[in-house]
């Protein structure tokens, strides 16, 4: 746990209402909820000083409180997980706030920690996420899959559901290397508190990617490295898959 320096709030963003797996949230994975599962291993995460999870249901709030964990309820008419980590935020005391996604079970605390170092080593950014090369050809088409380019200072130009970059010559002999964007997002709180504040423009409605708000708005969103991809549990078929992952 951290002792001195900004003081960092993790929070989990956790809706009962899924429409590909309802009570997501809830699912057990071998013997704990995964809400559990991801709490646990975000208080890994050596910058992180709280860690509260953000509900709009009563069952999910009593089962985190029932592994001693921390929740909040919150509005049910949120559009996004960020709109309701930001009235979280206007309620809370802290920092620096940390939207870690609620269907990660097998999150990595590290990367956690590199997101926040990314944002405090650069005084004027207001927001960081990070990203993961791809090693797997076909995820560079998936449109599941979202991709990031970035400028030469490391923040990021454009997120996409798109193949980008675009290799147009494929005759000549580049170095392409593909990023994938992980949903784990850390904000300044001023940052954070202005998020619903933000006008959704267009390409945001056209990707279904609420990170472009920011990048339409003006804002810059630094991206950091990491080395492991994250695992989600999105249909019935990852819960098995993950079980696996968590036995090994």
């Amino acid at each position: 746990m951290k002792e001195t320096g900004p003081s960092v709030v993790i929070v989990i963003p956790a809706r009962y209402g899924s429409t590909r797996l309802p009570g997501k949230p809830l699912v057990q994975l071998a013997g704990k909820p995964m809400v559990q599962r991801v709490y646990e291993r975000a208080k890994l995460a050596k910058s992180a000083s709280r860690v509260i999870v953000a509900t709009d249901d009563e069952r999910i709030l009593k089962a985190v409180e029932g592994f001693g964990g921390e929740a909040r309820m919150t509005r049910p008419d949120h559009r996004t997980g960020t709109e309701r980590i930001a009235e979280v935020a206007a309620h809370t005391e802290g920092d620096v706030f940390v939207n870690v996604q609620g269907d990660e079970p097998l999150l990595d605390p590290a990367a956690v920690d590199t997101a926040v170092g990314a944002l405090l080593e650069e005084p004027l950014a207001a927001i960081a996420t990070v990203a993961v090369a791809i090693k797997t050809p076909a995820d560079i088409m998936d449109p599941n899959v979202v991709k990031t380019v970035l400028d030469f200072d490391g923040n990021a130009l454009y997120f996409s559901r798109a193949p980008i970059p675009w290799v147009r010559d494929t005759a000549a002999h580049f170095a392409v290397r593909h990023l994938k964007h992980l949903g784990l997002y850390v904000f300044q709180r001023e940052a954070l508190l202005e998020y619903p504040t933000l006008p959704q423009g267009e390409l945001e409605k056209i990707e279904q990617l609420e990170q472009l708000r920011w990048l339409e708005n003006g804002w810059k969103i630094r991206v950091a490295e990491v080395e492991h991809d994250a695992v989600s549990v999105d249909v019935p078929a990852d819960v098995e898959r993950v079980e696996k992952l968590l036995q090994k």
